[in-house]
């Protein structure tokens, strides 16, 4: 990880919240991570950090893994 990349991870409103949080069974439990990162000023470069990081699982930047599978699909679509 680059230190730009910690800049905007030691940022991030999900700091020192227990990281099972951004790690659910299902997308019902995702509901509460994406809740905390739709209020995060970092959400942008950690959801592009996980999608050029091709991150499996959590929820990163607000998307899940099957939300950011979508982003990827749409981006090369427009590419």
């Amino acid at each position: 990880m680059s230190l730009n990349e910690l800049k905007w991870f030691d940022l991030g409103a999900c700091r020192g919240l227990d990281a099972a949080v951004f790690y659910p069974d299902d997308e019902i439990g995702a509901e509460s991570a994406k809740s905390v990162c739709g209020s995060c000023a970092v959400q942008s470069p950690c959801l592009e950090y996980a999608l050029s990081s091709r991150e499996k699982a959590g929820v990163w930047g607000g998307a899940t893994e099957r939300d950011r599978r979508r982003i990827v699909r749409q981006r090369r679509k427009t590419a």
